[in-house]
């Protein structure tokens, strides 16, 4: 395996929901995508790791909150049976901005040594401290193709915990590199509730990289959040029903 580059990812965060009552909004943002192995074995030097600066990764903010997230996540591979990952593990993240962490949803693309992917982990975070990974796995997941899972774990107040996810990943590498992750939900009849999506065009991460990132968002991170409790009131405005929180699942990860 060659040891692989770490990008920022800046595009349009997107959600729109159907269903009872439409409502839509997409907000500019910035990622990292980061390639954890080849991370270990050569640092990135205007990667701010573990240390404060306006924009920094820590590792802390995913898996169990230790000091090695990469380690979390071979741990669990090993755990659930998933073999045949010996290329690189890339983490699609939002940094720390301003050392708040924001971090609804980050993706583990766990590839074979070919660049195909074995496994994605979607790493979920509410607003209630809880996590729950969705493991995706299996003959069908590719880039560009369509896998499902279960709605298991509590996010918004807005969305009972029933349905069934559909997960779509899209990467292009080069000098026009992009990539996508989409997640749209839909309800026990097939009826679509919710699309969203991250994206971004990819450009090495540098300094200038970071530095351009935080100018155009110095607040990324603060003013998404304020961007949610907005949209949360808006739909509360409109008469969108709202569900208490359950009980989180029992295993941490569900497949």
């Amino acid at each position: 395996m060659g040891l692989n580059r770490a990008h920022v990812g800046r595009g349009p965060v997107r959600h729109r929901r159907m269903a009872p009552h439409p409502h839509a909004f997409e907000v500019d943002s910035f990622f990292l995508m980061l390639p954890m192995r080849s991370l270990r074995i050569r640092p990135e030097p205007a990667l701010h790791r573990n240390r404060r600066a306006w924009v920094s990764f820590h590792d802390a903010d995913h898996g169990e909150g230790g000091e090695d997230a990469l380690a979390w996540c071979e741990a669990l591979l090993e755990r659930e049976g998933i073999d045949g990952v010996d290329g690189e593990i890339w983490l699609q993240c939002f940094p720390r901005v301003a050392g708040h962490a924001f971090k609804p949803v980050s993706f583990w693309y766990c590839e074979r040594r070919d660049g195909t992917v074995r496994a994605v982990l979607a790493e979920v975070h509410n607003t209630f401290g809880e996590r729950h990974v969705y493991l995706l796995e299996g003959e069908g997941l590719a880039y560009g193709a369509e896998v499902q899972a279960r709605k298991v774990f509590h996010v918004s107040p807005f969305a009972k915990v029933q349905g069934q996810y559909r997960f779509r990943f899209h990467r292009r590498t080069g000098s026009d590199a992009r990539c996508i992750a989409r997640i749209d939900l839909d309800d026990d009849s097939g009826r679509a509730l919710l699309q969203t999506s991250i994206a971004g065009q990819l450009e090495p991460l540098s300094a200038a990289a970071l530095r351009r990132a935080a100018l155009a968002q110095p607040l990324h991170s603060w003013m998404l959040v304020a961007r949610i409790h907005w949209h949360a009131l808006r739909l509360w405005l409109k008469g969108v029903p709202w569900f208490s929180k359950p009980l989180p699942p029992t295993e941490l990860v569900s497949r």
